[in-house]
């Protein structure tokens, strides 16, 4: 295998069915199939439907992947799959997809973590030194502030949410406003007619530790529109998504500080969020903090994250996992890859 693996990564965690094709930090290919269409009537992910939706998308979405790349799957130097935090359904279907074709290939297979993986995307540039960064991870189940000293053996939590995660609240606070699912789109396009400073919203646990609270952001939105039910939506969308970048930024750029590492890495499906990446661009130039934000494709659950991740791992010596390696729900983000 050489310094440059050709790496192939399955991402099965909720309702993405995605395959990406990564050689050393270059992607080659990324092919995502969504169910997202499917629990919009629910209005949130249906766990059963997430796994059906794997089922069926799984052989389609890797021959494509395969083809985009304009490689055999033969040539694969290795196999990444996610194997925690996620559905605990979604997460057996990529890695028995996984499992099988290690054994078939003969394969090096790598577990990888979900959340590690969005933060290894800021790796998918060979010009990038690869230095300490505060992550500040956001997206539908979790929101944290991560220091990540190095992406494949030491990345440690800082502060992570204490009930809703930024991206819930958004699905939540849009249900309200009768948007559609998922809620952190369509907020975000509301928000653009309205005035982010019409409506002061509380900032929960600002002023504390590096934990996150949007439970209280929620409650008082609901209370607002119940009480004034003649409000402008756009005007609540802008001022409920005000108040959620104002509380990430602050910590994450709190973090950089009494840290002293000058970099933030944003990633997470919440990560695409306009309003989150134009503040963060102001305000880590006023810190002087270097902002490094993916793509707006790469934010959301993508194969490139995972082949990314475990081609640095097969770069820096760290052994595949065993086989047969159990999926973990509820993993935490400390665990980069499975032993």
């Amino acid at each position: 295998m050489s310094d440059q693996p050709l790496v192939l990564g399955i991402e099965t965690s909720c309702d993405e069915t995605a395959v990406g094709v990564v050689r050393g930090r270059t992607l080659l290919a990324n092919v995502i199939s969504s169910s997202v269409a499917e629990h919009a009537r629910f209005g949130g992910v249906v766990p059963e439907i997430a796994s059906r939706a794997h089922l069926e998308a799984m052989t389609n979405v890797i021959t494509d992947a395969l083809s985009k790349a304009k490689i055999s799957i033969n040539d694969i130097d290795a196999i990444g799959v996610t194997a925690g935090p996620g559905l605990i359904g979604a997460l057996l279907v990529g890695t028995s997809a996984a499992h099988g074709l290690a054994l078939a290939l003969d394969k090096p297979l790598y577990g990888v973590n979900h959340l590690s993986a969005h933060l290894s995307v800021d790796a998918l540039d060979e010009s990038k030194k690869l230095s300490p960064a505060i992550g500040l991870l956001v997206s539908g189940g979790h929101s944290s502030i991560i220091q990540v000293n190095n992406l494949v053996s030491d990345v440690q939590v800082l502060g992570a949410t204490i009930d809703d995660a930024a991206g819930e609240a958004f699905d939540k606070i849009a249900r309200l406003l009768e948007l559609d699912f998922p809620g952190g789109p369509a907020i975000d396009k509301l928000a653009r007619e309205g005035d982010p400073m019409s409506i002061d919203f509380p900032r929960g646990l600002l002023q504390s530790d590096f934990s996150f609270s949007f439970s209280g952001l929620k409650t008082a939105v609901s209370r607002y529109l119940k009480a004034t039910p003649d409000s402008k939506k756009a005007d609540v969308a802008a001022s409920f998504q005000e108040a959620v970048v104002d509380v990430l930024l602050s910590k994450a750029l709190r973090a950089c500080a009494e840290t002293g590492i000058d970099s933030l890495i944003l990633a997470g499906g919440v990560a695409a969020n306009s309003r989150l990446r134009a503040e963060a661009e102001r305000r880590c130039q006023l810190a002087k903090v270097e902002l490094r934000t993916p793509p707006a494709a790469l934010c959301t659950d993508n194969g490139a994250m995972v082949a990314t991740l475990t081609s640095l791992a097969v770069s820096h010596g760290v052994k595949p996992s065993r086989r047969g390696f159990s999926t973990l729900s509820t993993a935490s983000v400390s665990q980069p890859i499975w032993g």
